[in-house]
């Protein structure tokens, strides 16, 4: 990011952006939303034989974090909306939000590394585009990369630019957002799927979708970072890419929702047989960064699905799974091969607060022989390497209690407990504890 982007871009919206309208004036920048979230977590001590420079801290931790944000839009002539996210993050995670691969704090996603500073920074800046197919409008309110008004239901939908992939693909209405609902990453997003991104999440590309009565389409494609876990991006579509397709099938609504997703990266990634096998044959450790090579591929498959049980929808279950083909390395997201998760959500409505919400879910995470393989022999990935490894699937249970004592204001008690933390039996199990504060306007 150019250093001087955020600051000339942040000065000139907010001097012209304080509307509320419920319309969206062309030309005009609108102020859609900010929020602020504060994550304060303890992670307690665990049995830990031996341990690597990527485990989680045998004595424990504790970590806090701070997002902030604010989200502006504009109306364009020709149907056309630009969108600008400034966000800025502060803090850490716990253990330095290294040894699991279901890490358990998903605001730390934005810390990026160390050298990225904690200022400000461009988070989106893309134009949407929508071509509308017919049948009945929906009316929009203002909300985060949102414009008020109304819109087709029925529609064509490109966006170009700077954005998240996850803001398009594997949505869900129980288990979609790490600053409302759970905060492990299995848990809001399909840690299987190795999507495009930047270390803060965000990425450049095209989104194209077909929306439809009772189902949708979509299909993006966008810019790989150079490394695992890289904020630099490739220069070229190229060169590296990472593309995705996923079908929603929702015959009503507000009821229940299925979505197939397929993805295929190719990027300058290492194979984890061929770093075993120079290991082997050389008497060190394996490396997996220096078997990297370009054009190598990662491909999968996803389902996510939805079902709302009473209260309007408030009430209801869902579940993920995922598998990668796990024979190249780990590159952007997390270090997981295998998942399958699934969770319920109950509302407040039954005990008299109808804005809180009770929620519990359990994820199961694997990897790939080669994978394992690798770690055993002592190799490290971006958010594993404990030096050893004595494989098992890494099981996650997390349960919160969201509470709103005032409007715009939500408080959220968060716990989690962790068996084979980072697929390793020798280790753990390990138990945090949380408290987050999130304020949305």
């Amino acid at each position: 990011m150019r250093p001087k982007t955020v600051p000339v871009a942040l000065s000139l919206l907010l001097t012209v952006c304080a509307l509320h309208a419920d319309e969206a004036p062309l030309f005009i920048p609108q102020w859609l939303g900010a929020q602020y979230t504060f994550v304060d977590q303890h992670q307690d001590w665990l049995h830990s034989p031996y341990a690597g420079d990527m485990s989680l801290h045998p004595d424990g931790d504790t970590a806090r974090s701070h997002t902030f944000g604010l989200y502006f839009g504009v109306a364009l002539p020709a149907r056309l909306q630009l969108y600008a996210d400034v966000e800025m993050f502060k803090g850490e995670g716990v253990s330095g939000a290294t040894g699991l691969g279901g890490l358990t704090n998903g605001d730390v996603i934005r810390s990026g590394t160390v050298s990225l500073g904690k200022t400000p920074y461009l988070a989106r800046a893309y134009l949407r585009w929508t071509w509308p197919l017919g049948g009945d409008t929906t009316t929009l309110e203002r909300a985060q990369d949102q414009l008020p008004g109304e819109e087709s239901t029925r529609r064509f939908e490109v966006k170009l630019g700077k954005m998240a992939v996850n803001d398009d693909f594997d949505k869900n209405r129980y288990a979609g957002s790490t600053r409302t609902q759970f905060m492990n990453w299995s848990l809001f997003n399909n840690t299987a799927w190795d999507f495009a991104a930047d270390t803060r999440g965000y990425t450049e590309g095209l989104m194209m979708a077909w929306l439809d009565n009772g189902w949708s389409l979509r299909y993006g494609i966008y810019r790989m970072p150079y490394e695992a876990n890289g904020q630099r991006l490739v220069s070229s579509l190229s060169d590296s890419q990472g593309q995705q397709i996923e079908l929603t099938v929702q015959p009503s609504p507000d009821g229940w929702a299925l979505r197939f997703l397929a993805f295929r990266n190719t990027a300058r990634m290492g194979i984890y047989s061929d770093a075993i096998a120079i290991a082997l044959a050389t008497g060190q450790r394996p490396d997996i960064r220096a078997n990297d090579q370009p054009g190598r591929l990662k491909y999968g498959f996803a389902i996510n699905g939805e079902l709302p049980l009473a209260d309007q929808g408030d009430t209801g279950l869902f579940m993920r799974a995922g598998w990668n083909n796990g024979r190249t390395e780990s590159f952007v997201f997390t270090e997981v091969d295998r998942t399958l998760s699934g969770g319920f959500q109950l509302s407040g409505v039954h005990w008299g607060r109808p804005t809180d919400h009770f929620a519990v879910a359990l994820d199961i995470n694997g990897l790939s022989r080669d994978h394992r393989n690798y770690l055993a022999l002592g190799g490290d990935g971006f958010v594993l390497g404990d030096g050893a490894l004595n494989y098992g699937h890494e099981q996650i249970l997390e349960a919160y209690y969201s509470f709103t004592p005032i409007a715009h204001l939500t408080l959220s008690p968060d716990l989690q407990l962790i068996h084979n933390p980072g697929y390793n039996r020798d280790r753990g199990p390990a138990r945090f504890v949380g408290l987050r504060a999130h304020v949305e306007f």
